[in-house]
């Protein structure tokens, strides 16, 4: 029993607010987002900052669930991922995790590394490009999200691959919202 008290040693170290660890469906999602707005409201949060976690929790929890990839061939879990939001003094971290094809990382990469090199104006004309001449993907995406993430966050996304096996990766990403306006 003591993995749990380290785990939440581990918690309040990285100043973690909500973890959930497990398969992705719309009503996890949606008890998840709840969750995330009860614990801001008890933090009496701004609305506009508000508003911005929720954007951001909302796309990263719509990727898990149209991308994620079962990699675990003896589960029977769909979309299982990590998805952790934190709460320091400045900032909310928003962090998820799944993993993807092995295929899919190189296009991945330079979208998000096209995406981090733009400022504000850059990540506008970037998002109406896309709704101009995008079309929606076989799994219900455009290509909009990330962009949606970096224009609501204001900062660079954080991305990280770690190889899983031949087939798949484990992708993280790390997006911060300013708790000041």
């Amino acid at each position: 029993m003591k993995y749990i008290y380290d785990l939440h040693k581990t918690m309040l170290r990285h100043d973690l607010i909500l973890v959930y660890e497990g398969e992705f469906t719309q009503d996890i999602t949606k008890s998840v987002l709840a969750m995330a707005e009860r614990n801001m409201d008890s933090f009496g949060e701004g609305s506009s900052i508000k508003r911005k976690v929720f954007n951001v929790m909302v796309e990263c929890l719509q990727n898990i669930c149209k991308h994620a990839e079962n990699f675990n061939a003896e589960s029977s879990a769909k979309n299982n991922a990590i998805f952790m939001i934190g709460k320091r003094e400045d900032q909310y971290v928003i962090t998820s995790g799944n993993a993807v094809k092995q295929e899919d990382v190189p296009d991945m990469t330079v979208k998000l590394e096209r995406i981090n090199g733009l400022d504000k104006q850059g990540l506008k004309e970037l998002y109406k490009s896309i709704l101009q001449t995008t079309e929606i993907s076989s799994k219900g995406g455009a290509g909009l999200g990330f962009v949606d993430m970096a224009k609501k966050s204001g900062h660079p996304l954080g991305y990280e691959f770690e190889d899983i096996d031949d087939e798949f990766a484990f992708f993280s990403l790390h997006t911060t919202i300013s708790r000041v306006s």
